[in-house]
């Protein structure tokens, strides 16, 4: 009796989707159990709380799920093994996404910053994202993710492969959740 063959999940799949979940664990470890009062406190004029890393964090990754989930339709299954951006998405993440000293600083832009005041639903919102994510790195492991391109939904005239978002997706978030950890910690935090 011969068995169906077993065909296993592409190591980027694997690795970015078990991110995805360690960033969970991390926002309900930073955001879980908190005031609406200490999810808003701001450590100083014009710098986030840790509700608002978390709403921006949500409205980010709905831009990109949605702009990937609408790339990949109708797209012919050629799995890749390794996610392997060019020379531009190296560069962007390296400067704008990965959490590291020579990172750049930029505003993000109107759609995706957070508002002045977050209710406490954003975890859950958070965590419904990554989900979300998790679903879309399923749907498409089958698919030539260093091939299949898309508009940045941020930046005009941008296109990147469905697996540079990816990593810029993880990226994104352990930058803004050190962020958030970041404010957890300060000594005026309210406790």
């Amino acid at each position: 009796m011969s068995r169906p063959q077993q065909t296993l999940a592409p190591a980027w799949s694997v690795r970015l989707a078990f991110e995805l979940s360690a960033n969970d664990l991390t926002a309900q470890a930073l955001a879980g159990g908190l005031t609406e009062e200490q999810l808003n406190w701001q450590p100083a004029l014009g710098s986030w709380s840790v509700g608002q890393c978390l709403e921006h964090l949500c409205r980010t990754n709905e831009a990109y799920l949605t702009s990937i989930s609408a790339a990949l339709k109708d797209q012919p299954d050629s799995p890749v093994e390794q996610i392997t951006p060019g020379w531009f998405g190296r560069w962007f993440i390296r400067s704008f996404i990965e959490p590291s000293p020579n990172s750049k600083r930029v505003s993000a832009p109107s759609k995706i910053r957070p508002a002045a005041r977050v209710d406490l639903a954003v975890l859950e919102r958070f965590l419904s994202g990554n989900k979300s994510g998790r679903e879309l790195i399923v749907r498409t492991r089958g698919k030539n993710i260093n091939r299949i391109r898309f508009w940045n939904p941020f930046v005009p005239g941008v296109r990147f492969t469905v697996g540079t978002a990816l990593e810029i997706i993880t990226g994104h978030e352990r930058r803004h959740l050190l962020q958030a950890e970041r404010v957890r910690d300060s000594v005026n935090f309210p406790r």
